[in-house]
């Protein structure tokens, strides 16, 4: 599968700055975007982890999902900015093999995603869209085009993204 983690930078101090309603209503409009986009392009959203999504597309559909995950950045970012809202995208993905199933308590079992392959997307550093190379392997030629290497270690982000490590 593909996985992918899609964080808010500066969502911490954001939170802070608004009321527990507004922010409830605000997320909860946010990810009916993320959804959307996620479900509109054949992927599927695992959970919601506070601000933070952990997203899952199958390894077929890796081309498909990076595409998303790239227009999530774009439209994501842009809405929260008409929103006044301080928050970007950060955004990570790889591929490999997962386990899946559904977990949780006795009455309430959930879909999930566990193995390396999850936390290798995990702990790949982004500062805006960053993929690993066994993600960009999957990668049609014109999406490839999208991006470049960034090292060390590897990692494929947007050409129009800054190296900043």
């Amino acid at each position: 599968m593909l996985v992918a983690f899609c964080d808010l930078s500066g969502f911490g101090r954001y939170s802070r700055s608004v009321s527990d309603r507004s922010l409830l209503d605000t997320m909860a409009e946010y990810f009916e975007l993320v959804g959307d986009i996620v479900e509109g392009s054949g992927g599927r959203v695992v959970k919601f982890i506070g601000d933070a999504a952990l997203i899952v597309y199958p390894e077929d559909l890796a081309d498909a999902g990076v595409r998303a995950l790239l227009e999530l950045k774009g439209r994501g970012d842009a809405w929260m900015e008409e929103r006044g809202i301080p928050c970007r995208h950060e955004m990570k993905a790889h591929v490999g093999p997962v386990v899946c199933g559904h977990v949780g308590t006795r009455r309430d079992k959930r879909f999930d995603v566990f193995g390396q392959t999850v936390n290798t997307a995990a702990v790949t550093k982004s500062n805006g869209v960053a993929i690993t190379p066994q993600a960009f392997r999957k990668l049609a030629p014109g999406t490839r085009t999208l991006f470049k290497k960034h090292t060390p270690p590897v990692t494929y982000i947007p050409v129009e993204e800054r190296h900043r490590d």
